[in-house]
């Protein structure tokens, strides 16, 4: 548990480190008028500081640097989110986002471009493609009488098998009309309309021919979630370059090579939680980016997840900005997918 004292001096030394880029000393942190505290004093708590694993020293200088400790604790308890210059910028970004924008698409490398203008980091945005894709065909391959293999093929051309449990004294001529009943009414809807179209029109017309049809339905829902595939946008990968931590070109590239391999990316984002997450440094899964920070949150349509918004930057990275700023983004873009679902 850090004192108060210590808290104040380690916020004051990651503030000024991430506005720098270069290691902080006792003077001048003592020099601001948030501290009130001796150089000597400073000094004291620093080597404090250092030996509880929430700072280091370069070995060319006399200052401080923070740790992944230390920014770990300055994310978790240190930093404010609203910060007066974000609020500014929030009709902005409301402006740049609500544009007319003729596909989904278009809506997620807006996204993308808004955020890396704003952070001069690299933005990372995982889109979903359920708005653009759409059912194709539905087959269902009897394997016996209580188990069956769903086909689902969808207009890209991705197909996905899943096997299911058929509802007790359901007869093969049954299940070949549920087959064309669901290809009747669903071939050519839109992946994300899916479950609204099953539990309305496909239930209704399911009720006329088969018994017990409410179990089946449920079945079906659990067939028919496929198509959940993502597409990686990125905006602002040059940004890495104007870092003064990536003057080492070699660590740029490779950094950017692993941004150019979408699998990798993808196995990146999908380790992580709901929500804003921020991983710092060593806390990212890829060697790649061990000296960055990836912040990320979740947009969402009817509490379905529909893609993830990312910022990689620096571990010196400006958190309660970039936070703020993807509360925003993640909260317009969830708004944006219900107005065009629904209108």
């Amino acid at each position: 548990m850090l004192t108060e004292r210590q808290r104040l001096i380690l916020k004051a030394i990651v503030d000024d480190y991430i506005r720098s880029a270069e290691p902080v000393g006792s003077r001048s942190i003592s020099k601001r008028d948030d501290i009130g505290f001796s150089p000597a004093t400073i000094r004291n708590e620093m080597a404090d500081l250092e030996e509880l694993g929430y700072l280091e020293q370069p070995h060319t200088s006399a200052g401080r640097i923070p740790s992944t400790l230390g920014y770990r604790y300055y994310v978790d308890h240190l930093i404010k989110q609203q910060d007066a210059d974000i609020e500014i910028d929030k009709a902005t970004i409301h402006s740049f986002l609500f544009e007319e924008l003729n596909r989904i698409e278009q809506v997620i490398q807006h996204a993308a471009l808004v955020l890396s203008n704003l952070t001069n980091y690299t933005s990372i945005l995982l889109g979903p493609e359920l708005f653009s894709n759409s059912l194709q065909h539905f087959g269902i391959v009897p394997l016996n009488d209580h188990a069956a293999v769903a086909i689902i093929v969808t207009n890209t051309g991705h197909v996905e098998n899943r096997t299911i449990t058929l509802p007790a004294g359901l007869s093969m001529d049954q299940l070949q009309k549920v087959s064309n009943i669901l290809n009747a009414k669903l071939a050519g809807v839109p992946l994300i309309k899916l479950k609204s179209k099953l539990y309305s029109e496909v239930s209704q017309e399911l009720e006329r021919y088969v018994g017990h049809f409410e179990g089946l339905v449920q079945v079906l829902d659990d067939a028919l979630k496929a198509g959940d595939e993502h597409r990686v946008y990125l905006s602002g990968t040059t940004n890495m370059l104007i870092q003064p931590e990536f003057k080492d070109v070699d660590k740029v590239k490779t950094i950017l090579d692993m941004l150019e391999e979408t699998p990798t990316v993808m196995k990146l984002f999908s380790s992580l939680p709901h929500g804003i997450q921020v991983r710092i440094g060593a806390e990212n899964d890829h060697q790649a980016i061990a000296d960055c920070s990836l912040i990320t949150a979740t947009y969402a349509l009817d509490g379905k997840v529909l893609g993830t918004i990312g910022i990689l930057g620096p571990t010196r990275m400006e958190y309660g900005k970039v936070i703020r700023y993807l509360d925003l983004v993640s909260k317009d873009m969830s708004t944006i997918m219900g107005r065009w679902f629904y209108k």
